[in-house]
Formats: C-alpha cells, structure tokens, sequence
C-alpha cells in the first residue's frame, strides 16, 4: 500500500515553534496579549481593512458581527444552501432563521439574483460564503444590499489569499470573518479573526468579546451587556504571527497545486475545477472537482477510488436545508445536484508531484470505472 496522502494539513516550521515557545514562557503578566495585538496589526495589514479582532473560532467572530448588527428573534438572514454550519447555526442561536438560496453552476456560490428574489421585510442581512476559495459575486451582492438598505456579511473561513484585483475576500463587507483551524491555508489550531472597517461595529464586537465590558472603562469589572468571550490565546496568536509572515508563501504554494490539477482536469472531458475569473485571484483553498451527470462518475465511485489508493477524500458540501434542524429546500435543484458527483483534492504545502500524480490517476481511475 502507498504511503497516505491527506486531504489537508498545515505547514509548521521552526518560526511557529519558536514564536509559540517564546509565548508560553514569557508571554504572561504585562505581555499576555502582546502576539494578540501583534496578530492583529499583521492580519489588517495583509487584508487591506482598518480593523482586525483575534478570535477563538471563525463561528465565535460570525456570532459576535451579526449580534453587533442586531440580528435576532424574527429576522432573516439570507445565505447559500452550500455552506459549513456554522454561519446557519450561528443565525439559528440568535432567534433568527436562516433563509438557504441557490448557488451558481460555475462558483458554486450564493446566486445574487435568487438572494435578492428572497428579501422580505425581514431580511436583516446576506451572507456572502467564499467556498473553497472560490469567490462570491461581491459586485452584484453590495449593489443589491445597497438597493434594499441590508448589509453583505462576507463569511471567508475559506478563502484568505483570494482577492478580486488588489481587495482581498473579507474586506469588502459590512464585516468578514476568517478561520484558521488546522484544516486552513493558515492555522492557529483553533482560531479565527473578525475583520471591518467600521470602528462603531468593531467597538460593539470588542465588548461582546470581552463579557460586555467597554473598551476603556475604569469601572473594575464592569459589564454593560451580558457579553461572550470568543479570544485567541496568546500561543495561539504567536503561532499566526508566524503563519501570517509566511501567508504569501503558503498562498503561493496551494495556487501551485492547484494549478497542476487544473492543467490535468483540463485533459479529461466532463469535468470541472474551482473558476479563476479574470482579474481575480482564488486562493484555492480546497481544489474541487464536479463531474457533469453524463460521464456517470458518482462520489461513490470517486471515495472507493481514493481510499484504494490510500488518498484521504473529501466529500463536497451537503445542503444545509436537507440537515434534520431545517426546513428543506427543495427548489434549490444546483446545490442539491452537485454534491453526489463531486469531490476535494488534496492539497497541503509539502504535497509532492509524486502525490498529485497519484490523485489525478485515481481520477482517471474512476472515470474508467464509471464507463464500465
């Protein structure tokens, strides 16, 4: 048997090890929030914003940004049917209701038209998800927020390094939020960031994140909401400073590997890869393959294929709706047809040529086994 290859990992050199080492032996007292800030400065400055708050999660960030826009019992907010849980989750906890869209064939992101097709009096915001590094149609979601007077959250877990021209993913909302868990381009472990250039939103976020205590009061121990508390530790910042010093880099790497699997999709019929629209950059977080219902390879096939060979495999998004919490919705026929013929590759930093050889074999494996 071939040695394993996995769907992801993270890239960690001696800089991480001794940034987290100087964090955990002196990083306390005076300086326990010395990487924090440090983080925090090096993240805005990457991504363009005036604003970044360290968390401990990306879901903490998504709970705390739609608290601070007042989301709550009896509002909407609209989002894509293909999504990670966390964002629907994080309505749902805040007496809201999650409003699943359809997606695009192409980026497999929200559908601005079918986004602005369910805003009703209710809608209290739009949550743009970057998937897989793919980037939403920010242009078409701002202008019709701008229209109906609703603010475009940018949910970009996903997609960090991504970027339309020079305005990176995350920056162009009313918020967005990143996470860096050990699946990431970037990792922490566990972490996150919310990011803004609203310094009223950023100063409600701050205090919801500290037990509603209020940047600057000298009351001791004085709350004035009933607040969360969603911080990064101290070592985990330490660890991101060093990932964010050596963002380009791994950016850089993941765009290499993606751009080898797609010079070899593009050899094979009936089948698709993450888009990289003109004058855009997809960060290619998870490179992704969708085979078109004709060619009959299924992701039945695609997970018997890889775990032959030994390659750890990823299946792609199910719609949230069809999860047994919410309502289903079955109009969604895009996002309901793409996941039983699709799947991520593996993609991590010292991935060898060796290994995307063996994946992009396996492919062909499958198709040949579907044509059977």
């Amino acid at each position: 048997m071939p040695a394993q290859i996995f769907y992801t990992k993270p890239s960690i050199t001696e800089k991480e090890i001794a940034y987290a080492t100087d964090a955990a032996a002196n990083g306390w007292g005076a300086k326990c929030y010395e990487y924090i800030g440090k983080l925090e400065a090096l993240f805005a400055e990457y991504l363009g914003v005036d604003h970044a708050l360290a968390t401990s999660s990306c879901t903490g960030a998504l709970h705390m940004g739609m608290a601070a826009l007042d989301i709550g019992l009896g509002d909407e907010v609209i989002m894509a049917d293909t999504n990670w849980i966390a964002a629907p989750s994080v309505v749902h906890h805040l007496g809201a209701s999650p409003i699943f869209v359809d997606i695009l064939e192409d980026s497999w992101c929200i559908d601005p038209a079918k986004a602005e097709a369910a805003i009703t009096a209710n809608t209290k915001a739009i949550v743009a998800t970057h998937l897989y590094g793919n980037l939403c149609d920010m242009d078409a979601l701002l202008e019709i927020g701008e229209r109906h007077n609703i603010p475009i959250i940018e949910d970009a877990a996903e997609a960090l390094g991504s970027a339309w021209g020079d305005e990176m993913a995350g920056s162009r909302g009313v918020f967005g939020t990143f996470s860096f868990h050990g699946t990431k381009t970037m990792t922490t472990g566990e972490g996150g960031m919310f990011v803004t250039n609203d310094p009223d939103l950023l100063r409600t976020v701050q205090t919801l994140n500290n037990h509603g205590r209020v940047p600057g009061e000298t009351h001791q121990f004085w709350s004035q909401i009933a607040g969360f508390k969603y911080k990064m530790s101290n070592i985990q910042a330490a660890i991101g400073c060093a990932q964010v010093e050596r963002l380009p880099e791994l950016v850089a790497r993941k765009r290499e590997i993606f751009a080898k699997y797609r010079a070899a999709i593009r050899q094979m019929n009936g089948v698709a890869i993450n888009p990289e629209p003109e004058n855009t950059t997809n960060s290619a977080w998870m490179p992704t393959v969708v085979f078109e219902q004709a060619t009959g390879v299924t992701r039945e096939i695609l997970l018997g294929a890889f775990a032959a060979a030994n390659i750890d495999a990823r299946v792609f998004f199910h719609p949230v709706s069809t999860m047994p919490m919410f309502d289903e919705a079955t109009g969604n026929t895009v996002a309901h047809s793409i996941p039983p013929r699709a799947i991520n590759l593996p993609s991590y930093h010292d991935m060898t040529d060796e290994d995307i050889d063996r994946v992009v074999a396996t492919l062909h494996a499958a198709v040949a086994k579907a044509l059977q």
